[in-house]
Formats: structure tokens, C-alpha cells, sequence
């Protein structure tokens, strides 16, 4: 199954620390917000994370104090159907 990453750049204001705990996943742009390194467009904001990965990212949406980032498990995410925190 895979898990993608949810980032909502209109909750985040850029702290980073998604970024921290994720540096083989996430990078951060010119103003500071994460984007999915080595992507473009959409691919920017709904990252697929490997297995191994999973955990950290869990820990990061935990900690993300803007609620900007969700998990989204077995599916491609669809604009509009992110629940913050999930």
C-alpha cells in the first residue's frame, strides 16, 4: 500500500521542521516551505513515501504546529479531500 505525503501550503508558514525530520524526502523552497525533493508541480505536495520513511513522516505531521501536513494511505490524493492532522 502506498503512503503519500500531504503538504497544505495555505496551513504551513514555512517553520521547516518537516524538512528536518524528513531530508532524503523534503527540501525546502526559496520562502521556506517543503516541497518533495526532486519534483515539480503537484508532485511537490502529495509526496510517496517509501516504507521506510513512513514512521518519521508520521512524527512530523504529529509535530507540524500548523497542521499543514496529512498521510494519506493507499491512494493518490484527490485536491480538497485532506483531513488536517491525518
Amino acid at each position: 500500500m502506498k503512503t503519500h505525503l500531504h503538504i497544505d501550503w495555505t496551513s504551513c508558514d514555512g517553520r521547516g521542521l518537516c524538512a528536518e525530520l524528513l531530508p532524503g524526502v523534503l527540501d525546502r523552497d526559496d520562502w521556506g516551505y517543503p516541497v518533495a525533493r526532486g519534483k515539480a508541480g503537484r508532485d511537490r505536495t502529495d509526496v510517496p513515501l517509501r516504507d521506510a520513511d513512513r514512521e518519521v513522516a508520521q512524527e512530523a505531521v504529529f509535530l507540524c504546529p500548523k497542521l499543514a501536513l496529512s498521510l494519506l494511505d493507499g491512494r493518490t490524493p484527490e485536491p480538497g479531500t485532506r483531513v488536517p492532522g491525518q
